[in-house]
């Protein structure tokens, strides 16, 4: 018996098409799953199973019609609690949200998600105002790991990464600044694409200012090519949006990687320890991708660590976006997000723009490096997912999240496009993630190489198997 929860956007909609199943019938399993994962693994802030219910009885109805409104007619889909959803209170994981509030206008991915037919069965977790690479906050508790509950989910799109890793709807919108839809999606063993910024609009305009992507977080590339077709195009309220793309990414993800030219870094020059078992899956999904026809070569960027800059621009972000809070509201932040608030404080203008400076060199030496390559692959993350409830690795020596992510947030601060896709899991059944990279504009390419990995069986839309090595 075909289990709902299992299956992919993309065959959902195939057996909607076919009669096989309706919108009501997976949506309702949907929410069971949600419903069943919630104890555990702590990935809703919110479930609207009502309004979920109406919206796929609408769905079931155009499909008898034979009249499907858009790309995602019937589709469960769930939301991070950053972006807007209209009726429902979007919290951003902080008591310091008065939940009383309009709430009476949709973000423009969100709107697009309305517009093709999806069906928004809940809002999923985020760390206070999505600061950290890990998913906890005052307003929600912890969010665990699908594949081990005693371990983090990642962040700061964890709920979004433990929801659709667990079947609870096929397709999530998340937020990426420095990591936070690549970040979970390595640790939950499930696919994840932060586009190039502007591809995505994003409204209101965040506080980490250009840092900050909308991306989908989906089960294998096939599903996230579909939904960035879906909300991969402009919106006036977002004024640093790009054009609509050239064509459908559902038809440039099928193209292969035979001639594209891959650049291997495995620990960008010797500046990053990676686990074994990380290095070892992420160098045979590389050797695949050069059995499937790419050019790979062994070499780094010129990627000195940015990551004094990235405090500049992030923790100024932070202090910004908490900078109208009275003393009592800022007593109910995380204790963590206080901290860098008063870093951030502190910075000048003159300290920002040398932080700018930074980003923009390393701008210009990335759109060198791919001159030359079509591809960057890399691991996503050096590790494996560590305790739940912790915002570093207990004995790692890092202050902040940032100490563990030296692979993801460098290419916000490019605003390249950028993706993690699961190539297979540690003796203990972690998962890992391999990094895909591309030149800005080019998710194309990114998706293309994802897609192949997905067709050559390297990633799996399912439960990572442990190596046992």
């Amino acid at each position: 018996m075909t289990e709902l929860t299992d299956l992919t956007a993309v065959r959902l909609l195939d057996g909607y098409r076919k009669g096989e199943w309706g919108p009501v019938e997976a949506t309702r399993a949907a929410l069971e799953r949600a419903e069943a994962i919630q104890p555990e693994v702590n990935a809703f802030v919110r479930l609207t199973a009502e309004d979920a219910l109406e919206q796929a009885r609408e769905s079931q109805e155009r499909w008898r019609r034979g009249e499907p409104r858009g790309l995602l007619d019937g589709v469960p889909v769930t939301v991070k609690d950053i972006l807007l959803q209209r009726g429902a209170p979007t919290l951003r994981g902080s008591k310091a949200v008065d939940p009383a509030g309009r709430w009476d206008e949709d973000a423009p991915s969100v709107a697009r998600l309305r517009e093709h037919g999806a069906v928004l069965i809940g809002k999923t977790t985020t760390p206070e105002f999505g600061w950290k690479g890990v998913t906890d906050s005052p307003l929600s508790g912890v969010t665990r790991n699908p594949c081990d509950p005693s371990r983090t989910a990642g962040g700061s799109s964890g709920g979004s990464a433990a929801a659709v890793a667990l079947g609870a709807g096929p397709l999530s919108l998340g937020t990426d600044g420095g990591g936070s839809v690549r970040i979970p999606a390595s640790f939950c063993g499930i696919f994840a694409l932060k586009p190039t910024y502007g591809r995505v609009p994003l409204y209101p305009a965040s506080a980490f200012g250009t840092l900050a992507h909308v991306g989908p977080m989906t089960r294998d590339a096939a599903d996230a090519a579909l939904l960035m077709d879906v909300i991969g195009h402009p919106d006036s309220r977002d004024w640093s949006a790009l054009t609509a793309p050239p064509g459908p990414y559902t038809d440039a993800s099928a193209g292969g990687v035979r001639g594209l030219r891959v650049a291997y870094s495995p620990s960008l020059g010797g500046q990053v320890a990676v686990q074994p078992a990380v290095a070892r899956a992420v160098r045979q999904a590389v050797e695949r991708l050069a059995e499937l026809g790419a050019y790979v070569t062994e070499a780094d960027p010129d990627l000195t660590d940015p990551v004094e800059a990235f405090h500049t621009l992030w923790f100024s972000g932070a202090a910004r976006v908490t900078q109208h809070l009275g003393p009592h509201q800022r007593e109910s932040l995380d204790p963590g997000l206080r901290e860098i608030c008063a870093r951030g404080a502190r910075y000048s203008a003159l300290d920002y723009l040398a932080a700018v400076d930074v980003r923009m060199d390393l701008g210009r030496r990335m759109g060198r490096f791919h001159d030359t390559y079509d591809l960057l692959v890399t691991p996503t993350l050096p590790i494996t997912a560590f305790e739940a409830g912790a915002e570093v690795p207990k004995g790692s020596g890092h202050r902040r999240w940032t100490g563990w992510t030296p692979f993801t947030y460098p290419f916000n601060m490019t605003q390249q496009p950028a993706a993690s896709v699961p190539v297979g899991a540690d003796a203990d059944g972690l998962p890992i993630g391999l990094q895909l990279v591309a030149a800005r504009h080019r998710d194309d390419l990114v998706l293309r190489a994802a897609h192949a990995l997905y067709e050559a069986g390297v990633a799996s839309a399912g439960r990572p198997t442990p190596s046992g090595s």
